[in-house]
């Protein structure tokens, strides 16, 4: 997926939101505090900036600093892996710490699947420690996670929108007009750090974060 990057040093600075400018706020991805992956900056043959995130056991997280969101739009391209049980990718917010957040990801292998169950299990939300998906789809069946109706290539690159109203998170996937999950929140936590995140032994390349704070 990623053997035409061309790995570049990575650069450390303080990116704070002091106000926000017309179309949002769009971070660097410079500054982060990363917990149980290892963060490259990379590039790939077209020039596009990726933050790519490796793979290890249990998930990882990529934190911003500077950033708090409570209500708001968080808007960035993510790639995947059509690899079973390997692609887990998506992004944490109202995080506390590294065991407290909230996740929405997707399992790109499971975009397009010929089994509907499989394809069901396509986006996710998730709120930790109290809420993983097994809990979720146990307790909640099809609630907490869904199929996308126009589901991406799942090692191609596609583009994510989440906005995080109150209590209802909507997701929309390649700027289609639906959204393809909608779930009331499992937390009353408001505000909180901003991450990318990968899901056990999954690696993943991010790109143009967008972010709008409300």
């Amino acid at each position: 997926m990623l053997k035409t990057f061309v790995l570049i040093p990575l650069a450390f600075f303080v990116v704070y939101a002091q106000g926000q400018p017309v179309g949002g706020l769009r971070p660097d991805l410079e500054k982060l505090t990363v917990f149980n992956r290892d963060a490259m900056r990379l590039k790939d043959s077209t020039g596009k900036k990726i933050l790519y995130l490796n793979a290890k056991d249990n998930y990882g997280v990529a934190w911003l600093t500077g950033y708090q969101l409570d209500n708001g739009i968080l808007e960035f391209d993510v790639k995947g892996r059509d690899i079973l049980q390997r692609s887990f990718v998506g992004i944490a917010f109202h995080g506390l710490n590294d065991s407290t957040m909230e996740v929405i990801y997707f399992r790109p292998f499971n975009f397009q699947a010929t089994d509907t169950v499989r394809r069901s299990h396509s986006v996710q939300y998730i709120s930790l420690p109290d809420h993983d998906w097994e809990k979720l789809r146990a307790e909640h069946p099809n609630l907490y996670e869904q199929a996308l109706k126009y589901p991406p290539q799942p090692d191609a690159w596609f583009h994510v929108r989440v906005v995080i109203d109150h209590a209802k998170v909507s997701v929309f996937v390649n700027d289609r007009p639906e959204p393809g999950l909608v779930v009331t929140r499992l937390s009353n936590r408001s505000g909180g750090r901003i991450g990318f995140w990968t899901g056990h032994q999954s690696d993943g390349a991010f790109a143009n974060l967008k972010m709008i704070i409300k």
